[in-house]
């Protein structure tokens, strides 16, 4: 091994909804996380999260050797913060290059022919107007709805496309269609560039515009960050888990049970806590831990997806919400609705009669939260019931209306006990895999493949 390279150990989250990545070092520090949306093509999927993880262990890198050579002082948060905006800018004009390119391409030999030149020149100010803002995505203060590429160009390009579509007199939903057949081929392949470029043009973006805050410092901060970057990131072992896991392409060896990694990520988190509650996109588990966070019982809800985080999903298509407003929404209710279903198949038609029987729309959505919290606490129950500390894990854990029925209902049938719930508890599931990755490398005893 090369003298400048570093172990990190690799856990890969493979969910239904969302892919997680956690980056450890030898003495099991997180030093990188990365997220990404799941897909029908699960490699892909890990593929993509494991480079966020990559990244932002470089982030982690940077801001503990310039915070140990100094010279930025009480400046270093706010560089880092806009070195990243830099990066995450970088990589966002490079993957619209990227897809303005595939849509170009759908014009060769396809249905677009007799379309081609309007087409073109078409596409080519739309995505001349999405560069054109760019920075403002990514200026300080600025207010993004996802950080998913597909998400941001998506939004962005509608708008600009049915702006130019409107000017030129073009059928926008044409702009649409070439856009539809485009966006996921580009989504599924991260950022092409080689990373280092990515960050030195990054940084050098922002030693020219931000020099008050930078100053003297210049050197010594082009001096850390190329240090950095010339030490590797040896993955040394990988873990793989989740709902999509039997897919990984990796042996038996390097996968783990998302009940063994979810009771190891929590007690990493909280090495007190013995029930940990895991609320995902397609099941809902109660577990039951020692004080190593090893599992001694579980419990998961049943073949279908009812009080979970896709159910969630469903409710804010069928009230044309978005998936972040959910929450919001739901803790301006004063007056619950009491739901007598969480089955996707039977919440639409109970939905829709709630409605039209003049119902809150605030009072619905509050209600089918308490339901989901009341579904996942009998299978707490049947686990073992909630014991000191209790930890709330998975992306249902980042919803404030959950959260706050989760303490309502565990004080009602518990009474006094601590609730833990990390910002990064969706990342709990890849923490342990990531951990038992550290321990198989190090010759650590790993419970054998789990259900």
């Amino acid at each position: 091994m090369s003298a400048a390279a570093m172990k990190t150990f690799v856990g890969i989250d493979l969910g239904s909804t969302t892919t997680k990545s956690v980056v450890l070092d030898e003495s099991s520090r997180v030093i990188g996380r990365g997220i990404t949306n799941s897909r029908s093509n699960y490699g892909t999927a890990a593929r993509v999260a494991g480079e966020e993880a990559r990244v932002d262990a470089r982030f982690t890198l940077f801001r503990r050797a310039l915070a140990e050579a100094g010279g930025l002082g009480d400046h270093l948060v706010d560089f880092m913060a806009t070195l990243e905006r830099s990066f995450r800018l970088e990589q966002f004009i490079e993957q619209l290059g990227d897809l303005e390119r595939t849509c170009l391409g759908q014009l060769k030999g396809g249905r677009f022919t007799e379309l081609e030149v309007p087409l073109r020149e078409a596409l080519g100010e739309a995505f001349r107007r999405l560069r054109e803002e760019a920075p403002s995505l990514y200026a300080p203060g600025a207010k993004r709805k996802s950080d998913f590429f597909r998400d941001i160009a998506g939004a962005r390009f509608y708008t600009h496309a049915e702006a130019v579509a409107r000017e030129v007199s073009f059928p926008y939903e044409v702009l649409l269609n070439c856009y539809d057949k485009s966006i996921l081929e580009v989504e599924n392949r991260p950022p092409s560039g080689n990373l280092s470029d990515h960050f030195r043009r990054a940084l050098a973006r922002v030693l020219a515009a931000d020099q008050a805050v930078v100053g003297q410092a210049a050197s010594v901060v082009q001096s850390v960050i190329e240090e950095s970057l010339a030490l590797e990131l040896e993955e040394s072992y990988l873990v793989g888990t989740g709902y999509g896991r039997v897919t990984l392409p990796f042996s038996k060896e390097h996968i783990r049970s998302e009940i063994l990694c979810h009771g190891l990520g929590a007690h990493l988190m909280y090495p007190a806590t013995r029930t940990v509650l895991d609320i995902g996109g397609q099941d809902t588990k109660g577990i039951q831990i020692d004080g190593q966070g090893i599992v001694t019982s579980f419990q998961m809800n049943d073949r279908c997806a009812a009080g979970c985080g896709r159910y969630l999903g469903y409710i804010a298509d069928e009230m044309n919400i978005g998936l972040h407003e959910r929450g919001p929404m739901a803790m301006k209710s004063e007056r619950p609705a009491r739901i007598n279903s969480t089955c996707t198949v039977f919440a639409g038609a109970e939905l829709r009669d709630r409605l039209s029987l003049g119902e809150k729309r605030e009072d619905i959505v509050a209600g089918l939260h308490r339901a989901i919290i009341l579904r996942a606490i009998s299978i707490i129950s049947r686990s073992g019931g909630v014991t000191d500390e209790f930890t709330f894990t998975g992306g249902v854990a980042k919803n404030e209306a959950a959260v706050r029925e989760l303490r309502k209902v565990i004080h009602e049938n518990y009474g006094d006990v601590s609730i833990n719930i990390n910002p990064d508890s969706i990342y709990t599931g890849a923490l342990g895999a990531a951990e038992f990755a550290r321990r198989a490398y190090q010759g650590g005893a790993i419970p054998e493949v789990g259900p």
